[in-house]
């Protein structure tokens, strides 16, 4: 039995990456890159600053680093760009025309669904971070290394710890300490989608506490091995309100695993949850996204093996104003089958491709998971999610923007697709919330399991 087991499981292995270098291509190249290149040729991220050869990428010119006129901190973020025309509309009538700047993820919603499109815009390469970020990434090579076993870095404080990765694992752990900002909050709600296109909203309430990379905090302010600090409540509906989940996100979590604690209100109880983590379901999530699913991966990289695949032009939802903001309503947003792709902005970009195939002896719902990584940012836009039959069961989609008076690339709402279910998940709808962000003054004294039980609601 165990030698039909990988007999079929090696058999599906050549299969699939066979299907992945017909669809990527191995055209997609290997872009091997030059560290010391790191400010000159390359942006200080690790991107190529030339456009591409047919000009439909332009050349990066340091990004969007000053808000438009009339832009509150911490309010929704105005559109720089409303005043683009399309470009084209992709449907299912002309997606084969495109196909070889589409993922295999993207071509499945155009079959599963005909009313879904992408209403492409000239590509705005707008992606910009602060410059002690930039001086922190620029530093790295030479410096960070992979943990022991790949799973953490080392070696690093701060900055994308791998600008110009050799490996997967090292483009995975370049896109986990990207910058996202220092101390802030902010809140939102997520809606798992029926085929009719019913919901009902559970709303969230969300405190980061950056440690890894923070430019708020000095040295000594920093908690040793720390990513991050992470806090969610939930608000409603009231069957849910009061519910806290705490996360203390390690950097090397060969030496420290990620701990995770929760509050509910119900039982009164605060309780440590191992379970926050790897292929258990998302809070709230109807079974429609797994634990490390959050923010498109999230968490421990140990039950996969990464391959670099190399680089691709596609297009991929950027610059996306319209769909995360104010000017339109949560209800606006969602549809049966998919979002309202009328408010949606798609670009072309390129990519990173990262591929991840369950290593034996692990386990985990998705046997193979394709990461498509943008160049100017490390931000996670696509992902491909494969079922234990290596057939395609999940498809995430990031939508990003500018927050230009950080400034950083940031990700907004955030879709997955389950085929198979005919469903989907949509999370980080801001639209119908007062305030996007918002810095908060922290201490890590208030990210502590005895204080969860003051933070429940009912």
């Amino acid at each position: 039995m165990n030698a039909i087991r990988s007999n079929t499981r090696g058999a599906w292995m050549r299969q699939t990456a066979l299907a992945l270098a017909v669809t990527c291509g191995l055209a997609v190249a290997a872009h091997a890159q030059d560290a010391s290149q790191l400010g000159k040729t390359l942006t200080p991220v690790g991107a190529e600053k030339a456009g591409n050869a047919a000009g439909t990428i332009p050349a990066w010119d340091g990004g969007m680093t000053r808000a438009p006129a009339g832009h509150k901190p911490g309010g929704h973020y105005a559109d720089p760009f409303s005043a683009d025309q399309p470009v084209m509309t992709i449907t299912a009538a002309n997606a084969d025309s495109q196909k070889d700047k589409l993922t295999p993820g993207q071509l499945a919603l155009f079959k599963a669904y005909p009313t879904y499109k992408m209403v492409v815009y000239p590509t705005r390469r707008s992606a910009a971070f602060p410059q002690a970020h930039y001086d922190e990434t620029m530093a790295n090579p030479g410096k960070a290394r992979l943990a022991p076993g790949g799973n953490g870095v080392v070696g690093t404080s701060g900055g994308a710890a791998f600008p110009v990765p050799k490996d997967g694992n090292e483009a995975i752990w370049s896109m986990a300490t990207r910058y996202r900002g220092d101390t802030y909050a902010f809140s939102w709600s997520q809606a798992a989608v029926a085929r009719n296109g019913e919901y009902t909203p559970v709303r969230f309430e969300y405190e980061y506490d950056f440690h890894y990379g923070a430019l708020n905090k000095k040295p000594a302010e920093r908690v040793d091995n720390l990513n991050l600090f992470f806090l969610q409540t939930i608000t409603a509906p009231a069957r849910l309100a009061g519910q806290v989940l705490l996360v203390h996100e390690t950097i090397d979590q060969v030496r420290q695993p990620r701990s995770a604690w929760t509050y509910n209100p119900g039982q009164r109880r605060v309780r440590l949850a191992p379970n926050v983590g790897y292929d258990n379901p998302g809070t709230a999530a109807d079974g429609l996204r797994t634990n490390d699913d959050f923010a498109m991966f999230s968490g421990a990289t140990d039950r996969y093996e990464w391959k670099l695949v190399g680089k691709k032009e596609l297009y991929i939802p950027y610059n996306s104003y319209k769909i995360s903001g104010s000017t339109v309503k949560m209800a606006d947003v969602l549809k049966p089958n998919h979002v309202n792709q009328d408010l949606g902005r798609y670009e072309l970009h390129r990519v990173w491709v990262v591929d991840a195939t369950l290593k034996a002896g692990t386990s985990h719902i998705y046997s193979r998971r394709t990461f498509y990584l943008d160049e100017d940012s490390w931000t996670p836009v696509l992902t491909d999610k494969y079922d234990g039959r290596g057939q395609l069961w999940r498809v995430g989609e990031m939508h990003s923007i500018n927050m230009y008076d950080i400034p950083m690339q940031y990700g907004t709402l955030e879709v997955h697709y389950d085929l198979q279910a005919g469903r989907y998940l949509a999370m980080g709808l801001r639209n119908d919330e007062p305030m996007f962000y918002q810095n908060v003054k922290r201490t890590p004294g208030d990210f502590t399991p005895q204080n969860l039980r003051g933070l429940g609601t009912r």
